[in-house]
């Protein structure tokens, strides 16, 4: 089916017959025919057709005289005038005054016809089209003179905002307490505030030629360690575009004093590229030291204080239960054993506050030698089995190292780690439920883990899980100090190692931490082979 409105006239019946007959096989649906020409403008006043066809000798109004009011009507519809012989002077002065597309002559051939009612609607169309495209550029030209008129006002506008911006932020940047530094992708220095130039005692002029690893250093090797790395320095990347540095030191070159700051990082970056640029905010915290220094230090000479009472109460309460001073009643013993218990739940209290502070301090110092871990975890679970007893727990141990297999840690504080994890699965797990142990030695890393099917931690809850006085949960579970699992991090930090958990709720939880190079030899076999 062909597409496009025709509109035909012409007075004698018999050709508008033909043409609607003509027009219909050929598929042209949407086709108006008229004998009365004013009948057809009327209809032009509210359709528009793509083709008008109308014969040159009609009464009342000839083709010409029709084709002039319909061509002020839709001056872009084509427009195919039919004559005689005769008329075809006519017709040619039409084209030049009216502008129509073509004449045909009386009787016409049905093919060329055809041709010219094709042509001419595609004709219209794009005269259209044009006509659309015509007033669009005209819009746009319209729009384009009234921005460039306006344009010199926004450019000024604009100037005017940023310069004002520029101004606030420099005066945010120059007045700034705390120090504001922009690095390269390699550690590079490019500018600095004056607050900066202060805490490192160097002008900019002076700083922009080193690198912040000069200025700046953490006791932790693995700190110093990424600084250095230029892919991605301090851990910043595509994925983690904010990093906070804490444990570091800033030495300022000119009183050479080591100042504890903590630095935030945020890459200077385009959307979907890597990192090129990075700006810190350096935030001298000596004074929040102190502070911390000093409460620190209160709470471990009070601690350490309460110890001589406490064990002094401890050894008077075992002295009557041993019956120093005679026989006692059942109620007595009861009583007596009430007030030891809770005396000493109050020195392992305070006796893992004291350790919090060692380890907080750095003054504790791991004693390391070479032990058989085999041996210690078994230990361990010896300890620890007769709770899982009571409580009627399955409590299995898994221990995929040879007898004689050694490793290279800290002995004592190992023990307190293993024994920590495997009593937290106990408390947690309720009577009849499983634990199982799993310790591994694999490419010289000793893995422990602890999996239990206990009540389970909640997901919002395990970044709590290794802090200062936290159960890993926003609801209550026991009476316990908080301490045990941030001291276990603690020490497997020290370790160089690296502790987790992974729970599910009301399906259990798995604790494990991974020691790194401690078994540097599988067995003392193999040792005494190397050793010769």
């Amino acid at each position: 089916m062909h597409k496009g409105k025709i509109v035909v006239v012409d007075d004698e019946k018999i050709v508008t017959s033909a043409f609607k007959t003509l027009l219909k096989v050929e598929g042209y649906k949407d086709a108006a025919f008229f004998n009365n020409p004013k009948e057809a403008v009327d209809y032009l006043k509210t359709e528009s057709p793509d083709l008008i066809i109308s014969d040159f000798m009609m009464p009342e109004m000839n083709g010409l005289e029709f084709l002039t009011e319909a061509k002020k009507l839709h001056p872009e519809t084509s427009m195919i005038l039919l004559t005689g012989y005769a008329d075809k002077e006519n017709a040619i002065r039409a084209i030049n005054e009216v502008g129509l597309y073509k004449y045909i002559e009386k009787p016409w051939d049905n093919d060329d016809l055809l041709m010219n009612i094709k042509n001419g609607i595609e004709r219209s169309h794009l005269l259209s089209d044009l006509r659309k495209t015509i007033a669009e550029l005209e819009e746009v030209k319209t729009k384009l003179q009234a921005y460039s008129e306006n344009l010199e006002i926004l450019v000024a506008e604009r100037t005017a905002e940023l310069t004002e911006a520029n101004a606030k932020l420099s005066g945010i940047v120059n007045y700034c307490a705390d120090g504001i530094i922009i690095i390269d992708k390699n550690g590079c220095i490019i500018q600095v505030n004056p607050a900066c130039e202060n805490i490192i005692g160097l002008s900019q002029k002076s700083l922009v030629k080193m690198r912040f690893q000069e200025i700046a250093y953490s006791h932790k090797p693995e700190m110093n360690s990424s600084a250095n790395n230029t892919g991605g320095i301090f851990g910043l990347n595509a994925d983690k575009s904010e990093v906070i540095l804490r444990d570091y030191f800033i030495v300022n070159k000119l009183s050479k004093e080591h100042i504890p700051v903590e630095i935030s990082f945020a890459a200077i970056s385009a959307e979907n590229s890597m990192p090129e640029r990075y700006v810190g905010v350096i935030r001298d915290v000596s004074v929040q030291k102190e502070t911390e220094k000093l409460r620190e230090d209160f709470i471990a000479t009070l601690t350490h204080d309460l110890r001589t009472p406490l064990l002094a109460a401890i050894q008077t309460l075992k002295f009557f239960l041993e019956g120093a001073l005679g026989e006692l009643t059942e109620k007595q013993r009861v009583l007596l054993n009430t007030m030891l218990g809770s005396n000493e739940d109050l020195l392992g209290l305070v006796n893992a506050l004291l350790e919090v502070y060692r380890f907080d301090s750095g003054k504790l110092e791991l004693c390391k030698t070479s032990f058989n871990i085999k041996d210690l975890v078994e230990k361990c679970y010896d300890e620890i089995k007769p709770l899982a007893q009571k409580k009627e727990i399955e409590f299995i141990l898994n221990c995929e190292i040879p007898d004689d297999n050694e490793i290279y840690a800290d002995k004592s504080e190992l023990k307190r780690v293993i024994i920590n994890l495997c009593g937290n699965a106990v408390n947690y797990t309720n009577k009849g439920g499983r634990i199982e142990i799993l310790t591994k030695i694999q490419s010289g890393d000793l893995i422990f883990s602890v999996t239990d099917n206990g009540n389970g931690i909640p997901k919002e809850d395990l970044p709590l899980l290794f802090k200062r006085f936290s159960q890993g949960t926003s609801r209550k579970r026991s009476t316990g100090t908080g301490l045990g699992l941030y001291l276990s991090r603690q020490i497997i930090e020290a370790h160089g190692g690296k502790i987790w958990a992974e729970s599910k709720l009301d399906k259990g939880s798995e604790f494990s931490f991974l020691l790194t190079g401690v078994a540097d030899f599988k067995n003392k076999t193999e040792r005494q082979k190397i050793n010769g």
